[in-house]
C-alpha cells in the first residue's frame, strides 16, 4: 500500500470512530433537565400496585369508584376499582378507541379511530349505550366535557363539536384554529389547543363564541387545567406555557427539556405532572414554576392524579402503574 493509500485509509478510519464516538454520545445522552438533584431513576419509584393491561394501556380516566384505561389495540377499554386495587372488567368499544375518555352524565365517553365515532358507556351496567358517528380530529387529542355537554374536535381543519348528551347529537359545530386537537374544560371554558398554530382557544359555553388566542409554545397538544392555571405540554421544545385564565396571558414558561410527540399532562395532589418518552413521570412545582422531579427510565405515555394517587400508564411494558405522589 502506497504513502497516498495508507493516508487516505488513516483519514477514512479517523472518520469512522469520529461518527461512532458522536453516535455512541446521542444514545447515552439522557433528556430532561440536568440541574442537580432533579433527575433519578424510575427504578426508584416503586408503585402500589400494578395492572397488566395487554396490549396498548393508554389514555386514563379517574371517577370516584373506578378507574378507566384505553387499549387502542384490542379495541376495549378496561374498568378497575380503586377500592380493591383489581381489574373489574373490559369492555369492547369501536375500533380503536383513541384520542381520549371523559366521564359524564352516567357515561364514559370514547372516542374511536377505527370507526370514526363516539362510543358511549353507561357506567352503571358497563354497556354501551350509544354510537354518535362523529369522529375525532386526531388519534393523539382529549374529550372534555362541561356541566351540560361533551365537547370534541371532529375536524382537523379546525371544528369544535358540542354534543348534547339528552339526544347524542351535535349541536354546534365551533370554528377554532386548525390543527387542533385537545380540549379541556375548566375556569368556566373551554380550551383548545392548536398545535399547528401554536396557541391556545378560548371558548365561552354560554356564547359557543371563540373569546380569546393565546399565544403558547411550540405545537401545543395535551393540556390541563387547575390551581388556578391553563397548562399546555408544547411538544415542539418540551415547555409547558402556565396562562392566567383572568388575564388569557402566559404567566409561565417552564422547560422540561423532553420535546417529542406522545406524552401528556394532569394536575392533582398539588402538583402539575408531566409524562413522556424516556422520562415517564416529571413533578412540577407549581409555586416555583419549575421541574422538582424527573424520573428517568422505561415506560409511561400517559397519566391522570385521582383517589390519593398518580395513575400512570406504561404502553411498552403494557401495564398501569398506581403510585403514590409523595416519591423519592
Amino acid at each position: 500500500m502506497n504513502l497516498t493509500a495508507r493516508l487516505l485509509l488513516a483519514v477514512s478510519l479517523t472518520a469512522a470512530i469520529l461518527a461512532a464516538d458522536k453516535a455512541d454520545k446521542k444514545k447515552k445522552s439522557v433528556p430532561g433537565i440536568k440541574d442537580p438533584g432533579v433527575q433519578r431513576p424510575i427504578s426508584n419509584i416503586h408503585p402500589d400496585a400494578v395492572f397488566p393491561i395487554p396490549g396498548f394501556p393508554d389514555w386514563v380516566l379517574i371517577l370516584p369508584d373506578s378507574v378507566w384505561i384505553g387499549n387502542k389495540p384490542k379495541h376495549t377499554i378496561t374498568r378497575i376499582d380503586p377500592k380493591t386495587n383489581m381489574i373489574v372488567t373490559t369492555i369492547p368499544v369501536g375500533q380503536l378507541p383513541c384520542a381520549g375518555l371523559v366521564a359524564a352524565f352516567g357515561s364514559v365517553w370514547v372516542p374511536s379511530c377505527g370507526d370514526k365515532t363516539l362510543v358511549r358507556v353507561d357506567i352503571a351496567s358497563n354497556k354501551v349505550t350509544a354510537t354518535i358517528p362523529l369522529g375525532p380530529a386526531d388519534t393523539e387529542g382529549t374529550i372534555t366535557a362541561s356541566q351540560d355537554s361533551i365537547w370534541f374536535l371532529t375536524d382537523p381543519k379546525g371544528v369544535l363539536s358540542r354534543i348534547d348528551p339528552a339526544t347524542n347529537q351535535a349541536v354546534a359545530d365551533i370554528a377554532v384554529p386548525p390543527g387542533s386537537f385537545a380540549a379541556e374544560y375548566g375556569e368556566e371554558a373551554v380550551w383548545v389547543t392548536s398545535t399547528a398554530g401554536n396557541t391556545l382557544t378560548r371558548v365561552d359555553p354560554k356564547t359557543n363564541l371563540v373569546t380569546s388566542t393565546i399565544k403558547v409554545g411550540p405545537s401545543p397538544r395535551f393540556l390541563a387545567v387547575g390551581e388556578g392555571s391553563v397548562w399546555t405540554l408544547n411538544q415542539g421544545d418540551g415547555t409547558i406555557s402556565r396562562v392566567d385564565p383572568k388575564t388569557n396571558r402566559v404567566i409561565a414558561t417552564i422547560p422540561t427539556g423532553v420535546p417529542g410527540p406522545g406524552g401528556d399532562i394532569a394536575v392533582g395532589a398539588g402538583s402539575v405532572w408531566v409524562t413522556m418518552d424516556e422520562v415517564p413521570l416529571m413533578r412540577i412545582d407549581i409555586a416555583a414554576n419549575k421541574v422538582a422531579q424527573q424520573w428517568i427510565g422505561p415506560g409511561g405515555d400517559s397519566l391522570r392524579v385521582g383517589l390519593g394517587s398518580v395513575w400512570l400508564t406504561n404502553h411498552k411494558e403494557q401495564n398501569v402503574w398506581r403510585l403514590s405522589p409523595i416519591q423519592p
